[in-house]
């Protein structure tokens, strides 16, 4: 164990893992055992487990006596998450536009700090903290719904979705002040009666990313 309690094959494995999903070990990449190894100061059986573990989350490809290439974001993982997410999403929005006014207010509020986040994050260019200011900025949606088991559905894509939105946010500096924008336009469509408006800017940021990470947009849903 380390001095504050956490394994090696723990540590191995948190670390490289927050480098998949922060963007440092991109896509692609060949690492081995012991460059982690040497990095962390530890040997190479903890970072030997801590890559079949990575390996099970489909972050990782082990070869043999090689080491470990970086599972890069397929258009077809891409496209399955954002579904995933708009069907979730949109369902909370639809929930949201006809909650008591109290309600919505509460959440508009939160939406809006989370905003606040993001606008200052894009003024530092930390592209991690915009990010995680999007992941939360939906999931505030999705909580808001009050459905445990929609709610425990959507952390499970947590992990895709960051790596899809710093992907996103690679198409160049003018994605952020789009997000921004789109954000804007889903929380200025909550209210009665919003939840067609609500879910077609929400498909149209989606589609956005869609478009930025894969090269293809699709329809909106009728």
């Amino acid at each position: 164990m380390a001095g504050n309690g956490i394994s090696a094959k723990e540590r191995a494995y948190r670390d490289t893992k927050a480098r998949i999903l922060d963007g440092s070990l991109p896509g692609g990449e060949l690492i081995t055992e012991g460059q982690v190894a040497d990095t962390l100061a530890m040997s190479r059986t903890p970072v030997r487990e801590a890559f079949l573990r990575l390996e099970a989350e489909g972050l990782l490809r082990l070869f043999p006596k090689r080491g470990a290439l970086v599972v890069a974001v397929s258009p077809a993982e891409v496209e399955a998450v954002l579904e995933a997410r708009e069907l979730v999403e949109g369902h909370a929005l639809g929930k949201l536009c006809e909650a008591p006014a109290d309600e919505r207010a509460d959440v508009a509020r939160a939406l809006h700090d989370v905003l606040g986040v993001q606008r200052a994050a894009m003024a530092d260019d930390d592209e991690p903290a915009f990010a995680e200011a999007d992941r939360r900025f939906h999931i505030t949606i999705v909580e808001s719904a009050r459905n445990p088991i929609l709610l425990e559905l959507y952390a499970s894509l947590r992990d895709r979705q960051l790596r899809i939105n710093l992907g996103s946010l690679d198409r160049g500096p003018r994605r952020p002040r789009e997000i921004l924008a789109q954000h804007e336009a889903i929380v200025d469509a909550i209210g009665p009666g919003g939840a067609d408006e609500a879910r077609t800017r929400l498909h149209e940021h989606l589609d956005a990313t869609r478009l930025a990470v894969g090269g293809t947009r699709t329809p909106a849903p009728s």
